[in-house]
C-alpha cells in the first residue's frame, strides 16, 4: 500500500536542508542536499508510521504563509 504525506522543506542558516511532515508527530530530518533529504524523509515517514501504527492526523495542505512579527 502506497500513502502520501506532505512535507514541509525549509533550509537552515548552515545551508541543511530540513523536512518535517506535520502528520506525523516527531516526524522529521535533515540532510546537505535535496536528493538526501528526499531520500531521508521517505525513511522518516516508515519509521514514524512503524513507531506510532496508523494514527497519522488527517490534514489536508492549505499553503504557507510568511508572517511578519516586531520583535
Amino acid at each position: 500500500m502506497t500513502r502520501e504525506f506532505d512535507a514541509i522543506v525549509e533550509r537552515a542558516e548552515d545551508g541543511y536542508y530540513v523536512a518535517s511532515v506535520p502528520a506525523l508527530r516527531g516526524c522529521h530530518t535533515q540532510a546537505n542536499s535535496l536528493d538526501v533529504l528526499m531520500s531521508r524523509i521517505q525513511e522518516a515517514i516508515q519509521l514514524c508510521l512503524e513507531v506510532e501504527g496508523d494514527s497519522s492526523e488527517a490534514l489536508s495542505f492549505v499553503g504557507i504563509q510568511r508572517v511578519a512579527v516586531a520583535v
